[in-house]
Parts: C-alpha cells; sequence; structure tokens
C-alpha cells in the first residue's frame, strides 16, 4: 500500500516538520519521505484543501458491547467508527457479557482486532464480573495486553476495593479508570440535581456523588502513591478537587467527555433521551468551569465514553431510557465548536500525545522512517452531523442535525487506511 498526502499541514510538535507545509509518503505502513513535490507512479494521492495531518489520535474509553450486545455494536463496526472520527487507538470499557476480567477476554478483543486501520485496546476489569466484591487476575491480564484497570461503566464503591487494586497495579506501573460515582446517593437520580430537575419533577443526582468518590480516591492514590485516572469528570469542584491534587504531588489525571464541554442539563427541558447519560449533563456553570479546565491544562485528555444503546433502549420515558451517547464519530468536530479559544494544537496533543503518555503506549513519530499512525483532518470545516456520518450500528447521538466544526478526511495505522 503506498499513499501520497501532497500539501498537508503537519501538526506534531514532537516532530521537526511540526507547522510546515509538506507532502508525505507512505509505502507499506512506512513514512518514506517528507518534503516538497514528492511524486510516486504506485502511490494513492491524497489532496484537498485545508489538509492537517496528526499523530494517531488515542480515545480511552469506550464500549463495544463485543462480546455480548453485539447488536448494539461489534469489534469491527467499532472499529470503523473510531476511524470514521479521527482515532487510530481507543481503549475499551470491560463491561461485556461475559467480562473482559479473564486473560482469554482480553486475548479475544485483541485476537479479533488484530488485524484493524485501529488499534483496540481492553481495559481489564477491576473485579471479578465487575461486581466490586474481589480482584479479578489483573497480573495475567496485563501480561495478556490489558492497558489499564477499570470497571469501566459500574464504578468501584468499595474504599477497600479501590486500596487494593491501586497497591496492586503499581507493581506493574499500572492505572486504574475511576468513572467516579457515589451510587449510593445518586442511585435514583435520572439527572442533574439542580432548578431543571426540580422543574421537571424528575429525581436528581446530585454534584456531591461524584465529588465525594474523587474526593475519597485521591486520598487512597496519595496513601498509596499509585496511578489514577477519573474519566467523565462533570463538575466545577471536580476539576478544583484534581487541580489541587496535581499540586500536592499525587500521581492523577483526568478526561472529560464531549458532551460535558457542550451540553448542559438546560437541554433536558425536551426530554430528549439520547440526554439521558451517567455523569449527567450538568450546570452551565460545570460547562464553563470543564471549558477553562481544558485551557489551564487541568484536564489532560478527552474520552469520547462511547456507548452504544440500540433503538428500543432509548425510544421510551425518560425513565426508563438506558444511561449513554455515541461519541467517536463526532468528538473533533465537537471539540472545535465549542472549544474555540483552544489552539488546534493543544486540541491534538489531548488526543493524540497525552493518552499515550498517561497509559505508557508506545510514543508516535512523525518523522521519515518511523510507522505511519496518522490522522487526516480539515480543523476549520464546518459540517452537519447526519446518520450518514455514523457507522455505529446505533444511532443514539444527540448531535445529529447539529452544525460541527472540523472534520476528519481519513485515518492511517501501519498498512492498513481509511481514507
Amino acid at each position: 500500500m503506498h499513499i501520497l498526502l501532497k500539501s498537508v499541514q503537519i501538526v506534531a510538535p514532537s516532530s521537526p516538520f511540526h507547522g510546515q507545509q509538506q507532502d508525505i509518503l507512505i509505502e507499506n505502513g512506512i513514512i518514506r519521505q517528507i518534503g516538497k513535490d514528492i511524486s510516486s507512479a504506485q502511490a494513492r494521492v491524497v489532496t484537498g484543501n485545508n489538509l492537517h495531518v496528526s499523530l494517531g489520535w488515542t480515545d480511552i474509553f469506550a464500549h463495544f458491547c463485543d462480546p455480548g450486545q453485539e447488536y448494539k455494536e461489534d469489534l469491527q463496526s467499532g472499529v470503523t467508527a473510531a476511524a470514521r472520527g479521527g482515532y487510530t487507538t481507543v481503549l475499551i470499557v470491560p463491561n461485556t457479557q461475559p467480562a473482559l476480567h479473564t486473560k482469554p477476554q482480553i486475548e479475544y478483543v485483541l485476537s479479533r482486532t488484530r488485524n484493524s486501520v485501529v488499534q483496540v485496546l481492553p481495559i481489564g476489569a477491576v473485579t471479578k464480573n465487575l461486581e466490586g466484591a474481589s480482584l479479578a487476575e489483573m497480573y495475567e491480564m496485563q501480561q495478556a495486553g490489558a492497558v489499564a484497570f477499570s470497571d469501566g461503566l459500574k464504578p468501584i464503591q468499595s474504599p477497600g476495593i479501590m486500596l487494593k487494586a491501586l497497591q496492586y497495579v503499581k507493581a506493574v506501573n499500572g492505572t486504574i479508570i475511576q468513572l467516579p460515582d457515589d451510587l449510593s446517593i445518586s442511585a435514583h437520580g435520572l439527572m442533574h440535581e439542580g432548578i431543571y430537575s426540580t422543574q421537571l419533577g424528575m429525581p436528581g443526582k446530585p454534584a456531591i456523588a461524584e465529588e465525594l468518590i474523587i474526593q475519597r480516591d485521591l486520598e487512597l492514590a496519595q496513601y498509596t502513591d499509585s496511578r489514577i485516572h477519573f474519566t467523565g469528570i462533570s463538575t466545577r469542584k471536580s476539576a478544583e478537587l484534581i487541580a489541587n491534587a496535581k499540586g500536592k504531588g499525587i500521581k492523577v489525571t483526568c478526561s472529560v467527555t464531549p458532551y460535558h464541554l457542550s451540553l448542559t442539563d438546560a437541554h433536558l427541558m425536551t426530554y430528549d433521551t439520547h440526554l439521558k447519560l451517567n455523569p449527567p449533563l450538568r450546570s452551565a456553570e460545570d460547562v464553563k468551569a470543564l471549558q477553562d479546565a481544558v485551557k489551564t491544562g487541568v484536564i489532560d485528555c478527552f474520552a469520547t465514553h462511547h456507548l452504544p444503546q440500540d433503538w428500543d433502549a432509548k425510544q421510551v420515558e425518560f425513565e426508563y431510557a438506558k444511561n449513554g451517547m455515541i461519541g467517536l464519530e463526532s468528538a473533533f468536530g465537537v471539540f472545535r465548536k465549542h472549544l474555540p479559544e483552544v489552539s488546534v494544537e493543544r486540541l491534538v496533543e489531548m488526543l493524540s500525545a497525552q493518552p499515550r503518555k498517561i497509559f505508557n503506549l508506545p510514543e508516535l513519530s512523525l518523522t521519515e522512517g518511523a510507522a505511519a499512525n496518522l490522522t487526516i483532518f480539515d480543523p476549520e470545516e464546518d459540517w452537519v452531523l447526519t446518520t450518514d456520518h455514523l457507522a455505529s450500528r446505533s444511532k443514539n447521538s444527540a448531535y445529529i442535525g447539529a452544525e460541527l466544526k472540523g472534520s476528519v478526511k481519513g485515518t492511517i495505522n501501519g498498512q492498513y487506511a481509511q481514507l
């Protein structure tokens, strides 16, 4: 496979070609040449207006529903959706049936996705069957290829289990991913507890349910001197707690979803079940605080929380609808639209270098002789998301019909490409 990218703007701070407009020739998955006026009779030529190229993007928290719920998403449709969104690497949560809690389950995911344009990396379960009661065989899963550990969509409630997990992964320099939510406080909530939940007469999920877990787990991370990553943080105080912990030298990182940076609980006045999410959409004040936390570097990277749900799971009364929204295909357009003051270079860093650094993934390189792991995009193009853009088996996105900014044109990962 030969590909020639013509007159592309390179956005890769680690590359000597950063900020330059160059041609890039890729042969058999390797970047053979970077320069001006390159020609190749064998190569497929990719041209376009305002094309930018960066190192491949990584999503750190997506649900591919395979094995067990392939009618919502399977590994292949998830890969296609990720590539369409510009991602070349995706970490998938263990909330499958059966759960990704043993070595064979980790090997299943890796074997089914080995020859793909997107590298799918499994997150191993912290507890057996995601039940929160006893630790799973994390060392065996790590040896098989699990890159982090989490109970995914089921937040770890027991402080004792979290303490043991943090101690356990320290030996392998691993990271625990926590979706912070105290279920004893928020179990019956349908949306953010605030003015709009009162007006709508819906039980609320208070911000303190998230913030208490963050406070607790920061104490445990400090005690164990181990690494923890909070994903899907959604409140102003959550960002403040993490910023303060970083100042104390606690080994903490965090990520935020596209929807928590762009939508508020006011949008639920339409009872749109696509907006039934966990963590829930918060107040306008919280959204502004999270946007500021991206600008100041408190938030380290993004996480789509891509969570496919079939038609039946969403086309019901709000109370009975399942949580979640897909997000891989629309993420970049949402970030560019709702973070206009954040530079393209900073967004790319949060999409590519930062998540790989957090989870000890091999560093990528945009230089001659390096393996090609690239995302091609136009950061300025305005477009409207339609179902035609969605490769996911599920279509549960509140952004369908929304005007977005910044479109993905293709991905290249070794000898595989989606252009």
